[in-house]
């Protein structure tokens, strides 16, 4: 009779936490890009009352006796189902169809160098906290030109630029945006008696390596995406350039990123390493004017959530009908 106390106690609160990720999945059913959770029950330890035991010659095998001690939570699954399309009027809106995150800096730290212990400048390496991911693409311009989420965080991608050598074949670019300012190098390790480095005709003032102007500013202007990332954009003079082209990322177990709230996800323990590549390169497309609903669908969240609450109420009437029971044991002294 206590065990069934002891039983019903869990499922008052197990299914509690399951009416509480129902609820949540319910609040962002608007929500841009959210993906829906679902709750999975396990039973617990069993008491084994009678043992089980082998036939014979004369009688046959018995089955144990087992009384259950309630359940638990086995897990609260995330459900990564591509979610609806919404088609808006804003170019700089994406939907990803297919797999794949949109890569946002949180931590300011892309195209920043420093120097290491051999005096050379790298790249400032970035953690599991520098890049977030979202499938939420309601994306924007800011006041200095970077693509950013509506939290105002810079979406990663890379620069259509190319330093060529005829010895050395050519490097792209990983720096976002020019920086204003003085660079001074303290070691600077060059082969060759020619030098003449051009980055781009788009920054405000591209420099040789004497500091004298190679090309004056150009105001861009008209930005677009296509479905497989590229960024281009209209100069003063009418020519449309390609100038850059936005990563996305995937997991080999995309079900365990950790949601961190913003529409953010971050990489956790059990994602796999992250992989980042170009949109329609072995991951999704993107799709412009338009972003990914929500994936909650509202009508088996409404049904689920009438079977959580009769599964309460039984819970609750299992201790009550334990009470009555150990209130007539009592009134037995009478």
């Amino acid at each position: 009779m206590m065990r069934s106390l002891f039983s019903a106690v869990s499922g008052l609160r197990n299914n509690q936490t399951a009416m509480d990720v129902i609820g949540n999945n319910i609040s962002n059913v608007n929500t841009t890009g959210f993906k829906a959770s679902r709750t999975l029950f396990q039973d617990i330890f069993s008491q084994t009352l009678v043992q089980a035991s082998a036939p014979t010659d004369t009688i046959g095998g018995r089955n144990p006796q087992q009384v259950g001690l309630g359940m638990n939570i086995a897990g609260i699954a995330l459900s990564m189902t591509e979610g609806s399309t919404q088609s808006t009027s804003n170019p700089l809106d994406f939907a990803i169809s297919g797999e794949g995150f949109f890569v946002v800096d949180m931590n300011g730290v892309l195209g920043k160098l420093h120097e290491n212990e051999d005096g050379d400048l790298v790249q400032v390496p970035y953690t599991n906290d520098s890049f977030v991911f979202t499938r939420a693409g309601a994306l924007a311009l800011d006041a200095d030109g970077y693509l950013v989420t509506q939290n105002g965080h810079r979406v990663v991608g890379v620069l259509d630029q190319v330093i060529e050598d005829e010895d050395t074949g050519e490097v792209r670019s990983v720096i976002q945006n020019p920086l204003e300012g003085d660079v001074t190098f303290s070691h600077l390790k060059i082969s060759g008696e020619i030098l003449e480095p051009v980055l781009d005709e788009f920054g405000d003032q591209v420099i040789d390596i004497d500091g004298n102007p190679v090309f004056e500013k150009h105001t861009l202007s008209n930005y677009k995406i296509d479905e497989k990332g590229f960024i281009t954009a209209m100069t003063e003079t009418g020519e449309t350039r390609t100038i850059g082209r936005l990563l996305l990322a995937t997991f080999p177990n995309s079900a365990g990123v950790e949601k961190i709230g913003m529409s953010y996800y971050r990489q956790s323990q059990n994602t796999g390493a992250v992989n980042m590549d170009f949109a329609g390169e072995g991951r999704g497309v993107l799709k412009s004017g338009a972003l990914e609903m929500s994936n909650v669908d509202l009508a088996n969240e409404l049904t689920n959530m009438i079977i959580t609450q009769r599964s309460y109420q039984a819970n609750s009437r299992v201790i009550t009908t334990s009470d009555t029971l150990l209130e007539e044991l009592i009134n037995l002294k009478r």
